[in-house]
Parts: C-alpha cells; structure tokens; sequence
C-alpha cells in the first residue's frame, strides 16, 4: 500500500510508530495530487514546496520529541474560503482577483498548530453559493457533479489527493459533496467550530467541519478545529441507542437505490444493538422557505457592496441569487427567523425520544454534469440544487450536528450517503454510531478508481 492510500488514522499511527515519515508521506500524496488533478480539478492552487517545507519541519518536531497529536505531519486541504494569513481567498470567484487574506482564520492557526501539512486550497462553488462546483468533476465518474459547495474538497479525499479536507456547511456543502464522492463529512453544531476568518455565505447557518475517508479520521479531526482536544468520544457498540427512523420526509422522494442502502443501514444499527424508532420529522412544509429565506438575504447583504460595484464578475447563477435576494422584504426575512425558533423547539422535543435520527444524506446519486432537474415518480420535478439542499437543510436552520458517511454504491458503481443527525454538541454519538457501523463494512475508506479524463 503507497502512503497516500493510508486512512488519516493509519497514516497517524504509523508516524506515531516511526514506521512513516511526514516527508515520505507528504511526498506520497503530492505525486498523487500531479497524477489525479488534471482529471479531477480539486485544487484551486496547491503549494508543492511550502507542504515540503511544512513535512520536514514536523519530522524535526518528531526526532526532538515535539509530536502534537494525530494530524502532526498528515497532508490536508483547506476549502478556498478559509483564511491563510498572505495568501489568497479567492472564493473560487473572479470578485476575489488580487485578493490576500491579511491573518490566520482560527480554524487554519489551530490545524497549523497541530502540526498538519496545508497542501494547498480546494475549490468551491462560488462563494459557496451552490451544491455542484461545477469545475470540479466527481472522483467516481468524470460526467458527474462533484456536490458543493466543498466539492474540491471531498473529491481530494476521495481521490488521495488530500488524507482530510476542511469544508464548510451552509445548507449541506460539506454533507452532499461527501455523500456523492464516497467519503464522511461532519457538520458540527452551529458555533462549535469557530468562524472567524471563513467568507460567509449566510452568517446563521454556516458551519465548518471535516472531510475524510472515515469516521475514525473526522474523529480525530474535530478536536483540533474545537480547540479541545478532550473532545469526548465513544466508542463501542449500539446497545441501548435510540434511533429514529422518519416516516415522513427524508424517504419522500428519494431513489430506490438510496432508500434501499439507506434502511438497510439502518437494519445495521438494529443488529449492531440499536433500538430503532419510527419518528415523524416536524414542520417539514417550512424545510425550504425557511431555508432559502434564511440564506438568500444574508448572502446578498453580504455582497451587497461588490454587487453593486462588480456585478459583471460573478457567475451568473450566483449573480441571479444574490440579486433576488435585494428582493427580499424584512419581514419575509423575521418570519422565517421565527419559523426557525420554533422548528428548534420542535426538534428538541423529538431528539428527547431518540438519540439520533438515521435517514438519507442525499435523495439521488451525484447527477450528469449539466443535468438542471430531476423527476420524481409522482410526477413532480425538481431542480438538482434544490434536491440536494432538501434532506441536509434540517440540520444547518437548527443547528444540529450531522455526519454523512458512505452506505454502499448503486448500480452504476456511485457512493450513496446515509445521514444521522443529533443534539446540540451529540457529535460523540454520531461518531459512536458512525464508527460502529463503518467497522461492519469491508469497503470502509476505500478510494475512488482512477480518474479517466471526462468525456468530451
């Protein structure tokens, strides 16, 4: 096995064991990031010399007994909204030309202080304004979508490009690229992982969390970004774990293979000692008003200067959602504030009878590169962006925490994603129930086949 095919655990405990070295590993993935980022299109700039630099000092940290925990020498991506103090935050927008961060954002100071090797910055969908960052193509078949908006960020992980990745999550960006890519994305709860330093798309339902090829791995990641490194965590099985299983809404409109792989899951939590729960999921007919009334006017009102001044230098699709978004009335914006204060208190009182809530992270597989719309069987169509924000909105209007983790693949060889979601600061049980699963299947923390160029 070439180092670059280790899991971020692994690759921890064979540094840890003096059995690797952060140059030989960082080397690894370098050589896999020139062999896989002309098909793929992760990165938006990756900075060879300064990750080999950042390797030899954290092997000389090793020798003189400075090791600083799981991450100290393991190579990662940075989503390209997250400040590096002299370097650019482009957004992956032409808005951001010229732009230089002026300081560290807290999530990129705590990561270097725990001795991991930056690589460089990974694409998003511009400013995170959208679920496909259409630049990038997905790790598992070149005519898909990569998800977003950290979509350079999942497929990285996905193809050994990167052993982790930083995304962000505003209304699932961090969930559905990991879900279509094959890998574990965590959304913390809201506040958890600071924000200081990462461009903002909607100040109220912005997360930043973790990308990685397993839950093991976005365990040890999440300490570092919390600042805490006694994190609690669990481990063990499912015995006496409450599961809700909703009846209504997360299986509503999904694919076959997605409900299937996802209920069979869940029937792996039942035999692994989880006591499974029907639930009925509340206020569900307010999911996407609240979401988009949320995040259509805090994004315009943070582009509000640049809009005016630039307009021309934003994507069309990000344009049209910003401008929209001057149209929104105060009190459109105050109601649904309101509906989410009491989808909150709705959601408090359901996760009192369940631990954790098991369903789908996405209702389709990674869609054609270009695909504008899906059709359900009951007749109805709905846009790809609105599809893929439908299931993970939930937890970025109440700020739960959510993990996403991979369930299997359909029968065209794509990653399929189930979703649990829990109480405000739960990411322990996530991770206890997440783990447990994982370590019943013989594909966990598989990567991505070779990519092949997109066809043309």
């Amino acid at each position: 096995m070439r180092p670059y095919e280790l899991t971020l655990a692994a690759a921890a405990a064979a540094i840890a064991a003096r059995e690797l070295s952060p140059v030989e590993l960082t080397a690894s993935v370098l050589e896999r990031v020139a062999e896989v980022e002309p098909h793929l299109n992760a990165y938006v700039e990756v900075r060879a010399e300064a990750a080999r630099r950042a390797a030899g000092q954290a092997e000389r940290d090793l020798a003189a007994g400075r090791a600083r925990g799981p991450l100290h020498g393991v190579p990662f991506a940075l989503k390209d909204l997250i400040d590096v103090k002299g370097q650019p935050t482009s957004a992956s927008s032409r808005v951001r030309d010229g732009h230089v961060a002026p300081a560290d954002s807290t999530v990129a100071a705590r990561l270097a202080a725990a001795g991991a090797v930056r690589l460089g910055k990974a694409h998003t969908h511009e400013f995170a304004y959208g679920l496909t960052t259409p630049q990038t193509r997905n790790a598992w078949s070149a005519d898909r979508v990569a998800g977003g908006s950290s979509g350079g960020s999942a497929v990285a992980v996905a193809a050994g490009a990167a052993l982790f990745s930083i995304g962000t999550d505003t209304g699932g960006s961090v969930r559905v690229p990991a879900a279509l890519n094959g890998v574990v994305g965590l959304k913390p709860t809201y506040g958890l992982v600071p924000t200081r330093g990462v461009t903002s798309l909607s100040w109220s339902l912005d997360h930043v969390g973790p990308l990685t090829r397993t839950v093991q791995d976005a365990a040890l990641v999440l300490p570092a970004l919390t600042g805490d490194a006694h994190l609690p965590y669990e481990e063990g099985d499912l015995t006496g774990l409450r599961v809700g299983v909703p009846a209504t809404y997360y299986f509503d409109r999904v694919t076959p293979d997605v409900e299937a792989a996802v209920r069979a899951a869940v029937e792996r939590l039942r035999e692994l000692g989880a006591d499974l729960v029907d639930v009925r999921i509340p206020m569900t007919r307010y999911v996407q008003a609240v979401q988009w009334g949320l995040m259509v006017p805090e994004a315009s009102a943070n582009h509000e200067r640049t809009l005016r001044t630039t307009p021309e230098l934003y994507g069309a699709d990000v344009r049209a959602l910003l401008e929209a978004g001057e149209l929104f009335h105060a009190g459109d914006y105050l109601r649904a504030q309101r509906a989410r204060t009491l989808m909150r208190q709705e959601w408090a009182r359901l996760l009192e009878e369940v631990d954790v809530i098991a369903a789908p992270a996405v209702p389709l597989t990674a869609a054609r590169a270009g695909q504008q719309s899906v059709r359900w069987p009951d007749g109805t169509a709905e846009s790809v962006p609105d599809a893929y924000v439908r299931l993970s909105a939930p937890a970025n209007i109440t700020g739960l925490p959510a993990l996403t983790l991979p369930v299997g693949r359909d029968g065209a060889g794509l990653p399929l994603g189930m979703q649990l979601i829990g109480r405000p600061r739960g990411e322990a049980t996530l991770l206890r129930a997440g783990q447990a699963y994982e370590r019943t299947r013989p594909d966990t923390g598989a990567l991505a086949p070779a990519p092949v160029a997109a066809p043309v």
